[in-house]
């Protein structure tokens, strides 16, 4: 039986309208939100894109106008280009199952990271996805146009969930490995022992432009249960016996909620942009919801 794709073809189509977006000037480099990719000397055609209102006519592919009726546009290499790479974290903890839900927080980024991806590929952005644990992972390059989707697509439905999330080692080696600025976002559900927000502001630190997606599960931020219970990591399989009252869920809600707002100051702080997502939100509503509301994309 041949299993359901990431995104289904209309969300695509929907996903053409958005463009992502970043604050931080990057001099002698361009970003692919720039709308106006027509031809022009030192540019390499790529790709057509459906027309949409208030695209700039002059891209519009007037043979194929006359051709099929329908209008598209003719998109456009221009170099260089903002780098925009993306931290995915593959942790075990990514892959815990949800109170009666059938979709995990990797399920839920694998799809995000498709949507953002399809997104740049859209307008001609080249995006390096980065899986990582406690050290990153194989990585898969997009860019060239909506055709380079599918092998995007395949890699993210081959990921697995491994390992134990560690900030700090990953920071390290992300700035080794890559020493150019740019656009570096993050999709987690930034839970590690040590402390990820000095090892995300460390990215900072060294000129990148910073989006911190937080992803959770409802129980994450508001556990469901009373009682006595032993809770087992399920990245190092550390016990703890503890028991549960609605006073402790208060308080274990506030202190969740304090730290999904250090992590928007830390974002902030660095000109740059959070969004926080829980997982029974729809990937079309974190998307031309909350996204667009925090300015991610628009």
């Amino acid at each position: 039986m041949s299993k359901d794709p990431l995104l289904d073809r209309h969300f695509l189509e929907r996903l053409e309208r958005l463009t992502i977006h970043w604050q931080r000037s990057f001099p002698g480099l361009v970003g692919g939100h720039n709308r106006s990719s027509f031809a022009g000397g030192g540019q390499e055609f790529l790709d057509h894109r459906n027309y949409h209102q208030g695209d700039d006519l002059r891209a519009v592919n007037w043979r194929t106008y006359m051709r099929l009726d329908k209008m598209f546009l003719k998109m456009f290499q221009i170099e260089p280009r903002v780098p925009v790479r993306m931290l995915l974290d593959t942790s075990v903890s990514m892959s815990m199952p949800s109170e009666g839900k059938s979709i995990t927080k990797f399920d839920y980024a694998r799809k995000l990271a498709a949507s953002l991806c399809y997104v740049g590929l859209v307008r001609l952005d080249t995006i390096e996805v980065l899986p990582f644990s406690d050290h990153l992972h194989e990585s898969k390059t997009c860019g060239g146009g909506r055709q380079r989707f599918t092998p995007l697509s395949n890699f993210l439905e081959g990921l697995k969930p491994a390992g134990q999330s560690s900030f700090m080692p990953v920071a390290k080696q992300f700035l080794n490995d890559y020493p150019q600025r740019g656009l570096v976002i993050i999709i987690s559900d930034f839970l590690d022992e040590g402390d990820c927000q000095k090892a995300i502001q460390y990215i900072g630190d060294y000129g990148n432009e910073l989006m911190l997606l937080q992803l959770w599960a409802d129980e994450d931020r508001t556990p469901p249960w009373t009682g006595e219970f032993d809770f087992v990591d399920a990245e190092s399989n550390a016990k703890l016996h503890i028991h549960v009252d609605a006073d402790a869920r208060k308080k274990y809600t506030e202190a969740f909620d304090a730290f999904s707002a250090s992590l928007r100051t830390l974002a902030v702080r660095n000109n740059g942009k959070y969004t926080g997502l829980p997982t029974s939100l729809s990937i079309e509503d974190a998307i031309f919801g909350a996204m667009v509301q925090t300015r991610s994309i628009a």
